[in-house]
């Protein structure tokens, strides 16, 4: 139906760039990946060439260009009804995409403490009562999610608001963020995909590396 582009960055370090491709690559939807990695130095100048905020991800389709993770996964949900990329039933909708704005706006402590890095080992991090309470929120927010649904994924089948929570499942595991039943059984769910097992390959053979990142 459409001939899609998707620019990303580091698959390490890019939890915006994970969600729309997880999304893309677990529905099926073909695309065209094109990664340009980080400059933190100089402001990721070749984002210039495709980017009107000179950040990643960015889905190019003919002429047009959309950028932010969310405002993808919505466009592409509207390319594609039947993937499923937002539930049928109307009430479900809403509160997957409520759950997924939360994600897009929110949690700016757990951002700012913990971010996404698939190489770094997996070890518990001390962390302050405002990352605490971010871990806590996300746990509340998971575990409605899949009491209402019944699972595996957040409202049954794969949604936005998985996609949205694809990095977050990541760091909750590299820094041990939870030892919550609902988290190891999420990560499971979500690390047993083909597309969550594709970008960690490729995430790992990486050797860039952004110091802001690396904690």
């Amino acid at each position: 139906m459409t001939d899609f582009q998707l620019f990303i960055g580091n698959k390490n370090y890019s939890s915006w760039s994970f969600r729309p491709w997880i999304a893309l690559k677990h529905k099926g939807i073909s695309f065209q990946e094109t990664l340009v990695p980080f400059d933190m130095e100089n402001g990721n100048p070749n984002f210039r060439a495709f980017s009107p905020s000179m950040k990643v991800p960015v889905l190019k389709d003919g002429d047009l260009t959309v950028w932010d993770s969310l405002a993808i996964l919505e466009y592409v949900a509207d390319c594609y009804p039947l993937k499923g990329l937002l539930p049928e039933d109307r009430a479900a909708r809403a509160r997957a995409r409520a759950v997924s704005a939360e994600m897009h706006s929110g949690f700016p402590a757990l951002r700012g403490a913990c971010p996404m890095n698939m190489r770094r080992p997996i070890e518990v991090l001390a962390v302050n009562e405002a990352v605490k309470a971010d871990v806590a929120r996300i746990v509340e927010i998971w575990t409605e999610c899949l009491e209402l649904s019944g699972g595996p994924f957040l409202f049954g089948e794969f949604t936005i608001a998985d996609a949205m929570y694809a990095p977050v499942v990541s760091r909750f595991a590299t820094y041990t963020l939870s030892e919550s039943p609902v988290v190891q059984q999420y990560h499971g769910t979500m690390s047993r995909t083909d597309a969550w097992k594709a970008w960690e390959e490729e995430a790992l053979k990486e050797t860039w590396i952004v110091p802001e990142d690396e904690i």
